[in-house]
């Protein structure tokens, strides 16, 4: 019980610091690295910092659920298949701080609200056992993939640096839905769906704005 308890104020440290600090260190290349920042009017800049910090809380959700999933699954290769996704979600979560930083914007002050409730579902998704936690990876990641694809409609064509962040983020979404479905993935109930998405819409939302 200690052990758990040291583990779960471990995470929740580090989850803190994502969410308020920006101390995430990317281990792979920054998408947008050798890309132009081409000029932008001053209402494509705002939807576009307004859209990646609504990026950016969503990869706090995400590392949040991966690493409360980490905790309960009952399955080593699950755990280890948990903490992967979440060390790529902080790989996501720096490349959003950093293009928020060039388009001069924060962060959603919202951040340790999303990040605490979605430890918290993560935590008690994982006690129902390793293919519904799974499945509610599988589901989540479609639904964030979905969320990534509209915004890559609604950001202006020259934000290319936005755009290739969404791409690359996109592709690794797309591949945490595929990864917990071959490993044994259980389908939700449409009404859980439902309510997942319709959860995800107050986040999003909310952190449009703040």
């Amino acid at each position: 019980m200690r052990d758990f308890l040291d583990k779960l104020i471990i995470e929740f440290d580090k989850g803190l610091k994502s969410s308020f600090v920006d101390t995430n260190v990317s281990d792979r290349v920054y998408p947008a690295k050798d890309l132009k920042e081409n000029k932008l009017s001053e209402l494509e800049r705002n939807h576009s910092s307004s859209l990646m910090r609504v990026n950016h809380a969503g990869e706090v959700c995400a590392q949040a659920l991966y690493l409360g999933q980490s905790l309960t699954a009952k399955d080593i290769s699950i755990k280890a298949q948990m903490l992967k996704a979440a060390d790529e979600e902080e790989d996501h979560l720096a490349w959003c701080s950093k293009r928020l930083e060039e388009l001069e914007d924060n962060q959603s002050v919202f951040n340790p609200v999303w990040y605490t409730l979605s430890f918290s579902i993560g935590m008690l998704t994982g006690l129902t056992g390793d293919k519904w936690s799974l499945g509610f990876v599988e589901e989540t990641e479609k639904q964030v993939v979905s969320h990534l694809d509209s915004h890559l409609h609604k950001i202006s064509k020259k934000d290319l640096k936005s755009k290739a962040i969404i791409e690359q983020m996109k592709q690794d979404e797309s591949g945490h839905a595929d990864q917990a479905k071959e490993s044994g993935s259980t389908e939700l109930p449409e009404e859980l769906k439902l309510g997942m998405s319709r959860v995800a819409k107050v986040m999003t939302s909310t952190s449009y704005y703040f």
